[in-house]
């Protein structure tokens, strides 16, 4: 039977990685695909012999691509505000994503993560702990592999694990059978016109899900937890600090309960020593990725074993190296004030802070106080650099802050201040747009420059 786009013609709007997924898969199921970006041609390192058959329009969105469009597909960069979107929703066209396409079509069961928070982490965790069980697993999403260039692949005894942000969220009418919302704080609020926007669109992991689905929800997050009467399937919740109907920590153990994969039964999955992340959060996740693979079917012992293994994910307090007694970390993914907080309190050595990046019109007046009282130095760079010095000076803390342009200058900065036992942390709390193309561009540029010290 064919699919249901064979013979439409499809717009796709943006073309980053998203939108080269699509533009690889739209074709194997026999639609016309237009591509169209507002960047030239000159800024793009592809050939379009690599894409057959796909049309492409670059430098703008000419309104009059929408007269030959079935439906229009939107990679997670690109704002639904923009003109050409809005037009083909007063159109009456549909408007939908990658996200959307593949869960619409996969065949295997799909356990969702999102969160303003770790989910990256999470995800790639309870990818190991679906491995680790026996399952040809499958992890991607809005990090990763784009799902779409493997869904050929994916048989129905295998397993996908599936990040989802916001953007690809806010789209999508469909929740996959298992999803898991970690937290929900301030974030990307320069892109959602409010607070409120941005929870509802979290909420569609969960919204659409049946009754024999499950949904698991951060009980220590009062946004996450707010969300447990929006969705129709059985709640499962993690917690760090009380006892819940899924994962919570116990002390120092890690207590799966009321779980398919334990009859109901509470059962110690690991001590928390025996988890190999830094900080309350990286706990956080793996009670998530507990409940969630736990909701699946899979044993405690499993999940131990994996969680043992675990050695974390590129960018996330991501040990570059030790040099003359100095500990220098990634934490590139640090992209908002609250998840460098928690980067923070991953600490007790004297810390060299380095933020910057790009603002999200987020709150920092948290986060300021805290970096002043636990670091040597912060090192402000980027186009945040103001702003920090700004916010410093509030708590009068601004002679703590050296302000530079460069990431590279802050890590020579960085050297030349550092003392045996100090940690040089690299979590920026911006995005990487004012110099990079993404976060992880970001984290390899300070590798580099750390091992070039």
């Amino acid at each position: 039977m064919p699919d249901p786009l064979h013979g439409k013609t499809v717009l796709v709007l943006g073309f980053a990685r998203q939108g080269r997924a699509l533009a690889r898969w739209l074709p194997t199921v026999g639609a016309q695909v237009i591509a169209s970006d507002a960047k030239p041609r000159e800024g793009f390192d592809f050939g379009e012999s690599d894409f057959p058959g796909v049309e492409f329009a670059f430098g703008g969105h000419p309104p009059e691509l929408l007269e030959r469009a079935d439906l229009v597909c939107v990679s997670g960069g690109v704002p639904l505000e923009l003109p050409i979107v809005q037009a083909a929703l007063e159109r009456g066209i549909r408007v939908t994503n990658d996200a959307q396409l593949f869960v619409e079509r996969c065949p295997a069961p799909i356990l969702g993560i999102t969160g303003s928070a770790g989910k990256t982490t999470t995800t790639a965790l309870t990818g190991a702990i679906m491995r680790e069980a026996g399952f040809t697993t499958w992890v991607g999403g809005n990090t990763g592999d784009v799902l779409l260039d493997v869904l050929a692949q994916i048989q129905p005894d295998h397993r996908v694990v599936m990040e989802l942000s916001s953007f690809q969220l806010e789209l999508m009418t469909i929740s996959p059978p298992f999803g898991a919302i970690l937290n929900i704080t301030p974030n990307h609020l320069d892109r959602h016109p409010s607070m409120e926007a941005y929870i509802a669109a979290k909420a569609h992991m969960i919204a659409h899900q049946a009754s024999d689905d499950v949904a698991v929800l951060g009980w220590d997050d009062a946004n996450a937890r707010s969300l447990a009467d929006q969705t129709d399937a059985q709640i499962v919740w993690f917690s760090g600090r009380d006892m819940v109907n899924g994962a919570f920590m116990a002390g120092s153990r890690l207590i799966v309960s009321g779980l398919a994969s334990v009859d109901g039964a509470p059962h110690v999955v690991c001590e928390r020593a025996e988890i190999p992340l830094r900080g309350d959060h990286n706990i956080l996740n793996a009670a998530a990725a507990c409940a969630l693979a736990g909701s699946s079917g899979v044993d405690p012992a499993v999940m131990a074993a994996a969680i043992r293994a675990f050695r974390g994910v590129p960018h996330r307090l991501e040990t570059v190296r030790v040099l003359d007694g100095v500990t220098y970390v990634n934490d590139s993914i640090a992209t908002a004030p609250e998840r460098v907080l928690a980067a923070i309190k991953s600490y007790h050595e004297p810390l060299i802070l380095l933020l910057g990046g790009r603002d999200k019109k987020l709150p920092w007046e948290t986060l300021i106080p805290l970096a002043l009282a636990r670091s040597r130095q912060i090192i402000a760079f980027g186009e945040l650099a103001d702003l920090v010095v700004k916010q410093a000076r509030l708590f009068n803390g601004g002679s703590a802050v050296i302000q530079v342009a460069t990431l590279e200058e802050a890590v020579s900065e960085a050297r030349r201040r550092a003392q045996p036992g100090d940690v040089v942390l690299l979590s920026p709390g911006g995005t990487s747009f004012d110099a990079y193309a993404d976060f992880a561009a970001r984290g390899a540029h300070f590798r580099r420059l750390v091992a070039a010290l």
